[in-house]
């Protein structure tokens, strides 16, 4: 039988593998909440969703999350719920805040890769020149260094801050937001991006959706900088 969202995830397997390819992925309710204001998220989606997040990490090269995700949820961030390889897992983590003891340090597989602020790391580190006006690592930098590093499939799963800001910097191609049929009110919303003064400054991707279950599948088209890039280069 044929998966709901499998043309969501041929769109994936069919890019070129010559410059990055990002994919957000955000589950979330109804009113735009990823988790109650005690930080349970755990049941928001259903079982379909959740193995649509699975076959995504299938497709892709490495799952890229931000450290406070991993303090938060301490995720696997493996294949389990599909047939397929694991990816590479990366952990945004400019100042090394990931615990020895997570679970995904600590379960036989392939240690994750830390991008870590400055000039030189070694071992399982990547070292990315923070911003020195906000001490933070731009999105489309940690792009670059993993692309050059073979990683060019890439699936940022989150948490919302670090989706955010990637969506914000122009660095991501393609972005899955499932929707849950539920109603929070309160705590974590998903998205959140710069203010803009009118609506022509908002962001109008081209959306595909697909019934997973309970849930809906919006599979969003952005056109990050590379893709931007390339469609200039290609009409020279």
């Amino acid at each position: 039988m044929q998966h709901p969202a499998e043309q969501a995830l041929a769109a994936i397997a069919a890019i070129p593998r010559d410059r990055p390819f990002v994919i957000g992925q955000l589950g979330q309710s109804l009113d735009g909440r990823i988790a109650t204001p005690t930080g349970q998220s755990a049941c928001i989606n259903g079982p379909q969703a959740l193995d649509h997040l699975h076959r995504l990490r299938a497709a892709v090269d490495a799952v890229v999350v931000g450290v406070n995700t991993v303090l938060c949820d301490d995720p696997q961030l493996t294949v389990r719920r599909c047939p397929g390889r694991h990816p590479r897992r990366v952990i945004i983590d400019p100042r090394r805040r990931t615990p020895p003891g997570a679970r995904c340090m600590t379960d036989g597989n392939t240690p994750p890769l830390l991008v870590v602020a400055g000039e030189s790391a070694e071992g399982d580190a990547l070292a990315v020149p923070a911003d020195p006006a906000t001490g933070l690592i731009p999105p489309e930098s940690i792009v670059a260094a993993l692309f050059a590093r073979g990683y060019r499939r890439l699936l940022i799963e989150g948490g919302a801050r670090t989706l955010s800001g990637f969506i914000a910097a122009r660095a991501v191609d393609r972005l899955h937001i499932l929707l849950a049929p539920l109603l929070i009110g309160s705590g974590t919303t998903g998205i959140s991006l710069p203010p803009i003064d009118g609506l022509d400054q908002a962001l109008r991707p081209t959306v595909t959706t697909h019934l997973l279950g309970g849930d809906v599948l919006f599979d969003c088209v952005l056109e990050s900088r590379w893709a931007a890039q390339a469609k200039r280069t290609a009409a020279e």
